[in-house]
């Protein structure tokens, strides 16, 4: 396993602040350009309006995003994957406050259809296919993997581009497909975790953690994670994805379609932090559930801002979402103790270095539920419309090279096992 660990990718950037300490790695690039090798449309999915699954196109002349500045990585799309944002985004769910992050002069602008046509698509698996001046990291023909921001043409497309620091090399024991299933949700698990959780490597042994909800993406990438930083967890899921929960690693599996489910989590130990993913009802109790006067702390990922911009324009909107979260904070702060916070999907290209190395050392599985070919995108979307998620749905976008990757990482896996057992016969003759 050495070995495989050596090959990964490494930087020395500071990824969080005081906070998550512990959670930094060390980085060394090597200064690469390539010639433009671009070609000047793509296919991708596209909406020219926000509204149901009806309103996705495929297109064939959609122009290619090509490099323009020195800092972008353009990337050849092998898979991506969906997650509930998708379908929100495909809605017009926060299109106030993205399309004011894409243009800030579009408050000037009355043009309700500047930001189409829109791809979709938040997570990528590729391989690097030109680099800007400045790029240190990267080179082309890199396998790389990454979490799009949502205010960036998706990745249900030929081609992405982003910026170096958004980008990471992809675990070398995964395929392009199972790569796909994972960035996101390690990006927006991370960002709450360690951001408003304030834990990390080195200070999740033993902590308690309660996360709700856990058998999508989020959940199922969290529960891993925590496992490997030492903490225990509990999660709430539907009876019927206990078996995957528990194989995941989790200490304690409640179903939350049972009436005395809350019931269940109060006869149990208080959680030092609570990761909600449902929201709802469920702050109403959870809050009980964690430590008093001890620093415990609450993790919401369902928040108002993006629906507050939306129905009350952007400074109203902003205006009503700080207002609540100052109100629940402070109202939580002073009759127990406790820290009411709320969780942001944050893109970081050296956070996912990190997660690379796990995965590449076994602690992270792909959990991959369903997989859909390039030509049934809309079918995708249906399928996560059907809620119950038990991991992600994910896209292959070019099939043929995801079959030769899929021979080149078995072949991968084959010698890592084999060097493992060398390792293991050479420790027992000795």
């Amino acid at each position: 396993m050495s070995s495989v660990r050596a090959m990964a990718s490494t930087r020395f950037v500071s990824l969080f602040k005081a906070k998550a300490a512990g959670w930094s790695v060390c980085f060394r690039r090597n200064v690469s350009t390539s010639p433009s090798r671009l070609q000047s449309c793509m296919s991708a999915w596209v909406i020219d309006q926000y509204g149901t699954n009806g309103v996705l196109k495929f297109a064939e002349e959609i122009t290619v995003p090509t490099v323009n500045s020195p800092s972008e990585v353009m990337i050849k799309v092998h898979a991506a994957s969906l997650n509930p944002l998708d379908i929100s985004m495909r809605g017009g769910y926060g299109a106030k406050m993205l399309k004011l992050r894409r243009d800030p002069m579009s408050v000037m602008d009355n043009n309700n259809d500047s930001e189409f046509p829109l791809i979709l698509g938040r997570d990528v698996s590729g391989v690097v296919f030109d680099c800007g001046s400045e790029v240190t990291h990267f080179v082309p023909g890199d396998e790389v993997w990454a979490a799009v921001p949502p205010w960036k043409q998706g990745s249900l497309a030929e081609f992405v581009t982003l910026t170096e620091y958004e980008v990471s090399h992809k675990p070398k024991l995964l395929t392009h497909t199972e790569a796909a299933s994972i960035p996101y949700v390690a990006n927006t698990a991370l960002s709450a975790l360690v951001n408003a959780g304030g834990l990390c490597r080195d200070s999740s042994s033993n902590k308690r953690v309660l996360i709700t909800g856990g058998s999508g993406g989020v959940g199922t990438f969290s529960i891993q994670l925590l496992k490997a930083w030492g903490a225990h967890v509990t999660v709430t899921c539907s009876q019927n994805a206990e078996g995957l929960i528990r194989g995941l690693g989790a200490d304690e599996v409640v179903d939350y379609t049972a009436g005395d489910a809350h019931e269940q989590l109060g006869m149990m130990e208080k959680f030092d932090v609570i990761l909600d993913s449902v929201g709802g009802e469920t702050e109403q109790w959870a809050m009980g559930l964690l430590k008093p006067w001890s620093g415990a702390k609450y993790v919401t990922l369902v928040t108002p801002l993006l629906f507050n911009t939306d129905s009350m324009g952007l400074l109203g909107g902003m205006f009503q979402t700080g207002f609540t979260l100052h109100s629940k904070a402070t109202q939580n702060i002073i009759s127990s103790g406790v820290f009411y916070r709320w969780g942001f999907y944050a893109p970081d290209g050296p956070a996912l270095d990190e997660v690379s190395k796990l995965v590449d050392a076994g602690k992270i599985l792909p959990v991959v539920e369903a997989q859909f070919p390039f030509t049934q995108v809309p079918q995708a979307f249906q399928k996560l419309e059907q809620g119950h998620a038990r991991g992600k749905t994910v896209v292959r976008v070019a099939e043929e090279d995801e079959r030769q990757t899929e021979e080149l990482v078995q072949d991968s896996r084959t010698e890592t096992a084999e060097s493992e057992q060398e390792v293991q016969e050479t420790a027992k003759q000795n």
